[in-house]
C-alpha cells in the first residue's frame, strides 16, 4: 500500500450530503466528482478548476480539501468475487447494487456470520418498510436498529469500534440520516465505522450514482442469476479504491486486472459461440472461452449460510488461496478440470 495525495472525502461527504446534485448544478459532471473520490481519478490530474469548486461547494480551503492519503485496508470476508473484485474497505463506505432476488441479502447474511467470526459485531439499520428475506438477514446480525439515533446510540456502547460494521439500507442514505449518522460520529471522535449499504427494493440499479461516491461497488449480475450461479457478483462491474489506488498486494492487483480481461473476453465469445456455433469460432477464442468458463464457475460458492437449501457444504477461501487459484485457472494449469469440477467448491484442493 503506498500513501499519497487524495481528496478529504469525509469532509465532502458531511458538508455536502447531496454531493453529486450539487456538483451537476455548478458545472461539474458527476461522475468525475465519484471519480475523484473514488480514486479512478488522481488529484494530481485532476483539472485546478474542478478541485476549487469542490472546495467552494465544500466551504473550505484547498488545504483541506486535499489531504495525504492514509493506509486503507480491506476486511476479508472468505467470499471469492468479494475479495478479489470488490474487497470491503475497513472504515469505508461500500455498496451493493442489484436486481431484486439476485442473492445480495444472502451474501450479506454470509458476509456477516464470516466476519462475526473474526471478532466483528453488525449492527442493522433496517429498511422502513418489509422486504423478502429481510428476516433471514436480520437473524444473523448482533443489533437490529430502526433509526439513524438508534445507530448512534448502538455504536457509543462498542469499546472496540474498528470491530464494527454497519449495515444501512439506501432509504436511509436518500434520506441525508447516513451522512448526519457519519457526521456525528466523526464529531465524537470515533474511527471511521465500516459501513455497506444495500438495497433490497432493487431500485438502485437503474440509476447512475445510487449511493453517492462509494469506496467499494459490489454490482450483482442477473445474468449469472439465471443460470444459477451464485454469488452472483459481476467481476467485472465491481471495483473498489483498494483496486485503483494500488492498495492491495501486487499479486492481487495483478489477478484483478488479469481476470476482468479475461472475463470480458469470455462474455463476448459467449455472445459469438451462441449465434454462430463452435464450428466457425477459431480454436484460439475457443480455449480463452474454456477457461472463461471454468473461471466462472470457480468464482461461484457455497454459503455457510444457505447449506439448509443448498445441501452443500459451505466454504470459506482466503484471498491468498482464490489468488493462486486463478493465476493457475489463466495459465491453463487447471485445463483437465470440467467447469462442473470447479463450480461451487471452495479452494481447488
Amino acid at each position: 500500500m503506498q500513501d499519497n495525495l487524495s481528496l478529504n472525502v469525509s469532509l465532502l461527504r458531511r458538508r455536502v450530503p447531496n454531493l453529486t446534485t450539487a456538483a451537476k448544478a455548478v458545472g461539474l459532471r458527476p461522475a468525475t466528482v465519484s471519480n475523484l473520490c473514488t480514486g479512478k481519478i488522481s488529484v494530481g490530474r485532476a483539472e485546478v478548476r474542478t478541485l476549487v469548486t469542490l472546495a467552494n461547494l465544500a466551504h473550505c480551503s484547498l488545504d483541506e480539501l486535499i489531504i495525504q492519503g492514509g493506509k486503507l485496508s480491506m476486511i476479508e470476508t472468505g467470499i471469492k468475487p468479494i475479495d478479489l473484485f470488490a474487497p470491503i474497505v475497513k472504515g469505508g463506505i461500500n455498496g451493493f447494487v442489484a436486481r431484486a432476488q439476485v442473492g445480495q441479502l444472502v451474501v450479506l447474511a454470509e458476509i456477516t456470520q464470516n466476519l462475526k467470526e473474526k471478532g466483528f459485531e453488525t449492527i442493522l439499520l433496517t429498511p422502513d418498510r418489509e422486504f423478502t428475506g429481510m428476516s433471514d438477514l436480520e437473524g444473523f446480525v448482533d443489533v437490529k436498529v430502526h433509526s439513524a439515533e438508534d445507530a448512534f446510540a448502538e455504536v457509543s456502547l462498542r469499546d472496540d469500534k474498528e470491530k464494527l460494521v454497519l449495515q444501512v439500507d439506501r432509504s436511509i442514505v436518500v434520506s441525508g440520516d447516513l451522512y448526519d449518522l457519519r457526521e456525528r460520529f466523526e464529531a465524537e471522535g470515533f474511527p471511521e465505522i465500516t459501513t455497506i449499504l444495500f438495497d433490497p427494493s432493487g431500485t438502485a440499479v437503474d440509476e447512475d450514482d445510487p449511493y453517492g461516491p462509494l469506496d467499494t461497488l459490489c454490482y450483482f449480475d442477473i445474468d449469472l442469476a439465471s443460470r444459477g450461479i451464485y454469488p452472483a457478483i459481476h467481476p467485472v462491474q465491481s471495483t473498489s479504491i483498494l483496486v485503483e489506488e494500488d492498495s492491495l498486494e501486487d499479486r492481487h492487483t495483478a489477478v484483478n486486472r488479469n481476470a476482468k480481461k479475461l472475463l470480458r473476453r469470455y462474455k463476448e465469445i459467449r455472445v459469438l459461440l451462441n449465434s454462430l456455433g463452435k464450428e466457425k469460432l477459431p480454436e484460439a477464442d475457443f480455449e480463452l472461452y474454456k477457461i472463461g468458463e471454468r473461471l466462472e464457475a470457480y468464482l461461484s460458492q457455497p454459503f455457510y449460510v444457505a447449506e439448509e437449501f443448498t445441501r452443500i457444504k459451505g466454504a470459506r477461501v482466503s484471498v491468498k488461496e482464490s489468488i493462486t487459484d486463478i493465476e493457475k485457472i489463466l495459465s491453463g494449469d487447471y485445463n483437465h478440470l470440467k467447469p462442473s469440477e470447479l463450480k461451487f467448491k471452495g479452494k481447488v484442493s
